[in-house]
């Protein structure tokens, strides 16, 4: 699916003040690279439409290219937050849509490119919104190598593609974790799981290095599930973590959690120091379910990640 640039006479994007940002590096050697405090660009992933790629305008750097909706970094300003405000002014790419998967970081010592992974959780149409694209089209996997790609993002595809089968997530046994630390969460069970809840919620905002994943070396977010029982089902949920309230056992709901996440695909951590949980969930082998098996990790994990 291609969509086509305004036609002649239509308004475009105004442009408000220059940015302290928009600015070159120079390099070292003399290369040019666009964004003072570095650059990023997202690669949004559409399970049915493919990625969503920008053919680049002519006077642009390496013009008449293929790339990613991005730019410069504004001062201060986070790669993923960059990432996302140049598919929304490029691309007309709602931030709503867009779920993490993973960071990639270009980093050069004295200038960065970030590519921020994202997943298409709500449908939207891009819109060309600014004057820097000839078209924007949504490209299979498979078929994007054949393209005429911008040198940076050629290079950065050929990591990036293997990347997208992977969709790590982690299930959480709240019951168990709250009961491994005596702060008093006996006297009140749901107040003491929203406020875990609260903390994995924080966790999911800032991603998770990959050692602690076993995964390729980036940041990634992983798709956090918290399951509750008994009187932490009264607990609040929190943005960025799926709370399943288990009708009965905990155990069961995190097993049937655990089955459905593989099953869809996911890579699955779960968080439990309980033994006949673990070898529960550590029995889910591809042979199973059909997909990647699951890796159990203690209490102790997760209470060093949270810090």
């Amino acid at each position: 699916m291609t969509i086509q640039p305004p036609a002649p006479g239509e308004p475009r994007r105004p442009h408000g003040p220059r940015d302290p940002g928009d600015a070159w590096v120079v390099a070292p050697t003399g290369e040019r690279y666009w964004g003072r405090f570095g650059a990023a660009g997202l690669l949004a992933v559409d399970p049915d439409h493919g990625v969503l790629l920008q053919h680049r305008v002519s006077w642009s750097h390496f013009g008449d290219t293929w790339a990613l909706p991005g730019g410069a970094r504004h001062e201060g300003e986070s790669a993923s937050d960059g990432a996302l405000r140049e598919a929304a002014e490029e691309a007309g790419v709602p931030g709503a849509a867009i779920r993490p998967r993973l960071l990639s970081v270009l980093d050069l010592g004295y200038w960065s490119y970030t590519t921020l992974v994202g997943d298409v959780v709500e449908s939207f149409e891009a819109t060309i919104s600014d004057p820097e694209s000839h078209e924007l089209a949504w490209v299979a996997a498979d078929d994007v190598a054949r393209y005429p790609l911008h040198p940076g993002f050629a290079a950065s595809w050929e990591q990036l593609r293997p990347l997208l089968e992977i969709r790590p997530a982690v299930v959480v046994d709240v019951a168990n974790v709250m009961g491994s630390v005596p702060d008093g969460w006996w006297r009140d069970r749901a107040g003491a799981a929203e406020k875990l809840i609260r903390r994995l919620a924080t966790l999911a905002d800032r991603g998770i290095a990959a050692a602690a994943l076993d995964l390729p070396e980036h940041i990634w977010f992983p798709e956090w599930t918290a399951v509750v029982e008994g009187q932490a089902r009264d607990a609040a949920g929190a943005s960025g973590v799926d709370v399943v309230r288990a009708p009965a056992s905990g155990d069961d709901a995190v097993f049937a959690a655990t089955v459905r996440l593989v099953a869809e695909g996911r890579a699955v951590t779960v968080v439990t120091s309980d033994r006949e949980l673990a070898a529960r969930t550590s029995a889910l082998t591809p042979s199973t379910v059909g997909a990647p098996g699951v890796a159990v990790r203690g209490v102790r994990w997760l209470l060093d990640l949270l810090g």
